[in-house]
């Protein structure tokens, strides 16, 4: 199954030990979410592991902010999107939805940026050619709506 390596969207139920002291999902749980998506969308549409080794490099998380809207429960479906919403430079920024299936309220949402690293010295490095280029559209509406993007990336993560 090859998916779109832009938008991303798979359903998981809230498990026991991802609850905090209070019965909702821990606040670190929803970064887990973020990056699990993420990974699992790279490896459906053929950027995982492979693809990133043979180009040399490997995407870290830079920094990533958490809005929290309601608690999620034991028990609760939680319909999860991911988006890409820049690939520029040496960044990548996706943005994960986190809602509650059965209403589709508002659980959670997850800013993540990436930086891609050249794997044999760990440094920031150029994103692939081919990976901007699949991202242009999403990379020029995002600017378009927000022209200081970056800038403003920057100051809220």
């Amino acid at each position: 199954m090859t998916v779109d390596p832009l938008v991303y969207t798979a359903r998981w139920k809230v498990r026991p030990y991802e609850l905090d002291g209070n019965g909702h999902v821990n606040n670190a749980v929803y970064l887990n979410y973020a990056e699990a998506l993420t990974i699992e969308q790279a490896e459906l549409s053929g950027y995982g592991r492979d693809w990133t080794r043979s180009r040399g490099g490997a995407w870290l998380v830079h920094r990533s902010l958490v809005t929290h809207e309601l608690p999620a429960v034991y028990g609760d479906e939680l319909e999860l999107t991911v988006r890409v919403e820049l690939v520029r430079g040496v960044r990548g920024v996706r943005r994960t939805s986190i809602r509650r299936a059965a209403d589709g309220a508002g659980v959670a949402e997850v800013l993540t940026e990436w930086v891609w690293v050249d794997a044999t010295s760990g440094r920031p490095s150029l994103v692939p050619r081919e990976l901007v280029e699949l991202a242009s559209a999403v990379t020029g509406a995002t600017l378009a709506r927000n022209p200081t993007f970056v800038r403003d990336l920057a100051r809220r993560l």
